[in-house]
């Protein structure tokens, strides 16, 4: 068996990620090339070798069954590498390297925007590459080091880790829209009303829950309108678009300067914290033991 080069183990590291990622566009994006350069290396790499790895067509790309073989053997040695790469930060002053993250757009507010800076300002030779994105997706698959979630959302085969406590839901809506509206003085009220409703990741409308004490109720109500972006919702509450249900932590500021005031005041609802999330077979990265350590600390 001849000696593998440089270039041997860039292209097979390429075939590794379009197997993994299922194209030559997804893996073209995490690589950070271009597709054509991607399916040149990838032509050639089956040209030495005298085998095809792919079967191509206009929709899909998969693979052959030597390429099914290869990606066994390459998945193993490629994951001793980089646990390899990844135990040599525990010698280095600060951790290196690359962390990839998935967060939802709520966490990447409230949980990382207050201490990306700080992180990047301790740990310089981190390269830290955020992807905001409320649609729940495969970490693994696409390439992530870690997600952010709410807990009942994170999947049973992960590593989840509470980033602080409970979260408080609340409806809100602008002194302008209230001012016209019907009666808002208990939850059945709300069916009166013009009710912004959030799609959430996995694709469902979620669903108002409302306690007080020992009571609790279940909203049911015709949306005037269904988003899936917070921002969205409270901006549409804000410009007297209706009644909003979103986190307390959100919309510190509008109940703070009166753009925005809590509706029902006696009733909110407490759901899951926020969640970091790993993929069970692999060890915590150093770079991200450090940024968990500086959202502990925050959270504390």
């Amino acid at each position: 068996m001849g000696r593998l080069t440089r270039g041997d183990l860039g292209d097979l590291n390429m075939f590794r990620q379009i197997a993994e990622s299922g194209g030559f566009r997804k893996a073209a994006a995490l690589l950070d090339v271009s597709p054509s350069a991607l399916s040149h290396a990838m032509r050639g790499l089956e040209a030495r070798q005298g085998v095809r790895l792919f079967n191509r067509t206009n929709r899909a790309v998969t693979l052959t069954p030597a390429g099914v073989e290869l990606l066994a053997r390459l998945d193993t040695g490629f994951n001793e590498i980089e646990l390899g790469l990844e135990q040599l930060n525990r010698y280095r002053d600060r951790p290196a390297g690359q962390l990839r993250l998935n967060v939802f757009s709520d966490a990447a507010r409230l949980v990382l925007a207050p201490i990306l800076a700080e992180y990047s300002n301790t740990y310089p030779d981190v390269r830290t590459e955020v992807m905001v994105q409320d649609r729940v997706v495969d970490i693994v698959n696409e390439g992530f080091d870690a997600g952010i979630r709410y807990g009942g959302l994170v999947p049973e085969d992960m590593i989840a880790i509470p980033l602080g406590p409970e979260l408080r839901w609340i409806a809100v809506a602008s002194p302008a829209y209230l001012q016209s509206a019907p009666r808002l003085e208990t939850p059945s009220d709300l069916a009166e009303h013009k009710c912004i409703g959030i799609r959430m990741g996995n694709g469902q409308i979620y669903r108002w829950e409302l306690e007080r004490g020992d009571e609790a109720d279940v909203v049911a109500v015709d949306w005037v309108m269904v988003v899936n972006e917070t921002v969205m919702t409270i901006e549409l509450a804000e410009t007297g678009g209706g009644v909003a249900y979103c986190l307390e932590q959100r919309v510190t500021r509008q109940l703070a300067d009166g753009s925005l005031v809590r509706v029902l005041p006696a009733w909110s609802s407490m759901g899951p914290a926020f969640h970091l999330y790993y993929p069970s077979r692999r060890q915590l990265p150093e770079a991200l033991r450090a940024l968990l350590r500086l959202i502990q600390a925050r959270s504390e």
